[in-house]
């Protein structure tokens, strides 16, 4: 299989075809090699727009889903980016090749030591990954420029709020475990946010102390 020509098609037909815009992310996504993040039985359908299992219940984001979060961000290169939900370590190696650095937590330790593996092996050096309650954000190298969140949480954890720069965006799925809305939140002011609906999604449940427990 030409993954290069594959690559093409699916920004062609399932990104540029749906509103994606920005010249620099359509590039990167041109360029990056999303098959190397899914399982060797899956790669074939690595540039079909739906998202596969990448193990531990998790899934790696349609295509579509990775573009309109991070255009939604509006990066500049000098950026700090929170990923919440290292997974596969795809949206981080987006995010990795459009900022200067980024940080990434992953509850489950084998999705952080393959992500990391894949990650090293395509020179994404600027990604920085911690295991840990992603809920509760990375406190120690905040204040962030944008906070992505990977998995749809109950309601918006008050962590990820305080750990953004003033101007900062963040962009998070909120609803019940079925389906979510995609938002984005600003941070005018240190006490004063504006919230935006983006889309109608749907995404693994946020699990831990201020998101979904591991039971519900």
């Amino acid at each position: 299989m030409d993954y290069s020509i594959a690559r093409r098609r699916m920004v062609a037909q399932h990104v540029v075809a749906r509103g994606i815009h920005d010249e620099e992310l359509i590039h990167v996504m041109e360029e990056l090699p999303r098959h190397l993040f899914v399982e060797e039985a899956l790669q074939s359908q690595a540039y079909t727009d739906y998202a596969l299992p990448i193990g531990e219940k998790q899934t790696i984001s349609q295509p579509y889903m990775v573009a309109i979060m991070t255009q939604s961000l509006e990066l500049k290169r000098s950026d700090r980016v929170l990923e919440i939900g290292t997974g596969s370590g795809y949206q981080a190696a987006v995010l990795s090749r459009l900022v200067t650095h980024v940080y990434s937590v992953e509850r489950i330790a084998n999705l952080a030591r393959r992500a990391r593996r894949v990650l090293d092996k395509i020179g994404c050096s600027n990604v920085h990954i911690q295991v840990c309650d992603g809920t509760s954000g990375w406190g120690e190298q905040a204040p962030f420029d944008a906070i992505v969140v990977t998995a749809g949480a109950p309601d918006i954890p008050q962590h990820y709020l305080q750990q953004l720069e003033i101007g900062g965006r963040l962009v998070i799925p909120v609803g019940g475990s079925g389906a979510q809305i995609l938002k984005r939140v600003t941070r005018v002011s240190e006490n004063h946010f504006d919230y935006e609906d983006i889309l109608e999604c749907r995404f693994v449940p946020l699990i831990g102390k201020h998101g979904w427990s591991q039971t519900s």
